[in-house]
């Protein structure tokens, strides 16, 4: 996910991680129909549109208003956007009369404008309120869950969404510290988990691993990755494509397993007398390797060092779903 540690820009700005590489992986199709699950600001939108003719469809959602309030300005008939996190996938669909797609598009993770806009929450640079909700419409503030965690939620959090070593000292000490007063804006929490990090990673704040893991908590960042998987294969076209952009090795750790698995046909020990051409053809085939940011980006974009790619193309195999 995008680096809170890195010096604020002077304006609230958003570069679109993996822009010509991510649309270009969709081999568009102009009279198709495709689903950006993240529109964010709207970069990997905006050049889907523009290489959509007027029969193209481009469905888009987000959770977050700012990002709603963006996509409204784009006023095209050929674009719906959605108020929603993609785990609402087909049901959103469902309710939009669509039933195929030609390509569906992901960028997981965090946008620039949500760290860098203090009053958010999400990060520890600004002294604002510990908030974190990516819809700050519905939903409880992180604020709030501090506030009533027990302790071995906290740390088992911590631990594993952060992937933090001191997360049984940092969960001792909100305990601890929210008997006193609680835990409202960033800054205290910050300094907090400062205290109880004992050694540092070259380049990170103390605070990174576990700012990032309330956050992934809060939005359920994880577990609606997992739910919209599984929903995606069978609304695709045969020959469309799935595009997931992951910035942290949780995200893409499930993201490289569905699509290995899918992409897997049903095996059988060596023995038994089966041959190839008689196994079922797999749902999905995987597209190269994974890709990664170029140097080039990372360079006018540091933010795009932890981005990792992957791409599977429908095949005309059915699909399973996994009880």
């Amino acid at each position: 996910m995008s680096d809170m540690g890195s010096a604020a820009p002077a304006t609230l700005t958003h570069c679109t991680v993996l822009l010509n590489e991510a649309v270009a992986a969709l081999k568009l199709r102009p009279e198709g129909v495709y689903v950006d699950c993240t529109f964010g600001r709207g970069g990997h939108s905006r050049l889907i549109l523009s290489q959509l003719g007027a029969a193209g469809r481009l469905i888009a959602f987000d959770k977050d208003p700012a990002a709603i309030a963006e996509a409204d300005t784009l006023n095209d008939p050929r674009f719906t956007i959605v108020h929603h996190g993609f785990a609402t996938f087909s049901a959103a669909l469902d309710q939009l009369g669509v039933g195929q797609v030609d390509g569906v598009l992901m960028d997981l993770g965090i946008s620039s404008p949500q760290i860098d806009e203090g009053a958010r929450g999400f990060s520890f640079r600004f002294d604002a309120p510990l908030d974190m909700r990516m819809d700050t419409t519905r939903g409880e503030t992180a604020a709030e869950w501090l506030a009533r965690a027990d302790e071995a939620d906290l740390r088992e959090v911590i631990k594993t969404y952060g992937e933090e070593r001191f997360a049984k000292q940092i969960a001792a000490a909100i305990v601890a510290t929210r008997a006193e007063v609680p835990l409202t804006t960033t800054g205290e929490l910050s300094r907090l988990v400062a205290k109880h990090v004992h050694t540092r990673e070259k380049g990170q704040d103390p605070a990174t691993r576990t700012f990032q893991a309330i956050r992934i908590f809060i939005n359920r960042e994880l577990d609606e990755l997992t739910a919209v998987l599984p929903q995606i294969i069978p609304r695709l076209t045969e020959g469309g494509r799935i595009a997931v952009i992951s910035f942290h090795s949780l995200e893409d750790r499930i993201v490289k397993n569905f699509l290995r698995d899918a992409a897997t046909t049903d095996t059988f020990p060596s023995w038994v007398p089966v041959r190839a051409a008689d196994l079922p053809a797999a749902p999905i085939a995987l597209e190269g390797k994974a890709q990664r940011a170029s140097a080039a980006e990372v360079k006018a974009n540091p933010r795009a060092r932890s981005a990792i790619m992957r791409v599977a193309t429908r095949t005309a195999g059915e699909w399973v779903a996994q009880p």
